[in-house]
């Protein structure tokens, strides 16, 4: 009986993210009406196509942050303030954008004050309502009698990694209860193991485990078909991870069907789906026409004087570097430094006489960047993508970094995830290319819209302060 209720309980706790999700519409859809009726003691302007256009953007965006930030995965080591504070940003975050959204469309008819009472009365709900989730939480796991009873086969690498993701978000509603393993002397078994695979099944049904998943690398057909048999015999579902990371160390597999046959890829790339490329291509256009447009005009003649003032030779510095596929475009940049015969292959360093004075206060700001949005409205550049590098040190690095040439997946780009990161500039050492090079697949692996936006407002705000790397 106390089992059956288990079970009801872990089936309602599995679409509890659903639930708190639809509490924060009711919350955010509460606090726009209580904002109105301070504002003008009635709801008569509900009526009016501002405020309906206004409260489904609110709703729609909200949607959007809980889903790409993952608000409702709450871990038992997190702490209720860093909780809240995530929270409080992502209502930061929705207000920003609801103003500008106003200011853009001219929805005059929603003002400031109602906009602040809206953002006082959501920020004051959700935090009540995220200390009782959590509390809520807590005390349901440390019930213990409402989780699903779960153990892992196989205390390897893969078997610890599902063990940390299965036990570490509170709302997945696991218990797990340890490892079984032939092996016992591993040091992951010292407080966790169960006893050795042949005790599997007489333990599994003692306990009454609802889950096991099997992440041992040697399995042999025939013990997989005895467990699966074993399994849907008395009702426990069983789970196979296969370790890919045999094959290649990687955090983003997929595995897609074509037909019937499952075929596994080794890298998650969003932008190899069509009208991602299509909406970054957008953004790279309307984007460099803008800076185009309304910058170029007034700061190139500028900053063209101040490179021929500074010494002798060309405005713009051209050189050949790695594209898209591994294939190379002429890279545009304001020259800042004295004409050299080693431009071509030595990279600039900390206190380099060849750099000039104008130049390293055009480094120091990447203004000397700034011709390549003429690569951005080519083609052969992005907005945000890898940093190109010189065709020597491509053919140099792509020796003796085995996954160095998957940054040529994408479009290279003006700034990127590794430089908002502090990986730009002189690669002194291999580690620093390593690192970079890792950031630029994070990169790949990980687009979206919203990342690319996150990307251009560090680099503009690192023109601002400071950075070590900049020179």
């Amino acid at each position: 009986m106390k089992d059956n209720q288990s079970l009801n309980l872990y089936n309602y706790l599995r679409y509890i993210k659903l639930i708190l999700i639809v509490g924060d519409l009711i919350f955010l859809n509460i606090s726009f009406l209580v904002a109105i009726l301070v504002s003008y003691g009635d709801l008569e302007l509900l009526y009016s196509k501002d405020y309906q256009i206004f409260l489904f953007i609110a709703n729609l965006f909200w949607l959007f942050q809980v889903y790409h930030f993952k608000e409702f995965t709450f871990s038992r080591v997190h702490q209720l303030v860093k909780c809240l504070m995530k929270s409080i940003t992502l209502i930061c975050y929705l207000f920003l954008a609801l103003f500008i959204f106003a200011m853009m469309f001219r929805l005059n008819k929603v003002t400031n004050i109602e906009l602040f009472f809206f953002f006082l009365n959501f920020l004051n709900l959700t935090m009540v309502y995220r200390i009782t989730t959590i509390f809520m939480l807590k005390k349901i796991r440390k019930s213990g009698n409402t989780f699903r009873n779960v153990v892992i086969v196989g205390a390897g690498n893969t078997g610890t990694e599902i063990y940390n993701e299965l036990s570490n978000d509170l709302s997945q509603g696991y218990k797990i209860l340890g490892y079984f393993d032939d092996n016992p002397e591993n040091p992951r078994l010292k407080t966790n193991f169960l006893g050795p695979v042949a005790e599997l099944k007489e333990f599994a049904l003692t306990q009454h485990i609802h889950e096991i998943y099997v992440a041992m690398k040697d399995f042999d057909t025939k013990t997989i078909r005895e467990l699966i048999n074993f399994c849907e015999r008395n009702l426990i579902r069983v789970k196979f991870i296969p370790d890919y990371k045999l094959f290649k160390e990687t955090n983003n597999v997929s595995v897609d069907f074509y037909g019937h046959v499952p075929v596994v890829s080794l890298r998650v790339e969003p932008l190899e789906i069509p009208i991602n490329r299509i909406k970054k291509r957008f953004f790279d256009i309307l984007f460099s026409l803008l800076v185009i447009i309304f910058i170029f005009p007034w700061l190139f003649p500028i900053l063209i004087a101040l490179v021929k003032i500074s010494s002798r030779g060309p405005v713009f510095f051209r050189q050949k570097r790695s594209g898209e596929g591994n294939k190379y475009f002429w890279c545009l940049k304001f020259r800042t430094m004295k004409v050299n015969e080693s431009s071509d292959t030595v990279q600039a360093s900390l206190n380099d006489d060849r750099i000039t004075r104008v130049g390293k206060f055009m480094r120091k700001t990447n203004l000397d960047e700034m011709p390549q949005f003429f690569n951005v409205l080519i083609g052969n550049m992005s907005v945000v993508g890898p940093r190109p590098h010189m065709i020597k040190h491509t053919e140099h690095y792509s020796e003796l970094i085995d996954n160095y040439l998957v940054r040529h997946y994408a479009k290279p780009g003006i700034t990127g995830w590794a430089q908002t990161n502090g990986f730009r500039g002189e690669t002194k050492n291999m580690d620093k290319m390593v690192k970079r090079v890792e950031y630029d697949i994070w990169y790949i692996e990980n687009w979206s819209f919203l990342l690319e936006l996150k990307i251009i407002f560090f680099t503009v705000r690192n023109m601002f302060y400071h950075d070590p790397n900049a020179f």
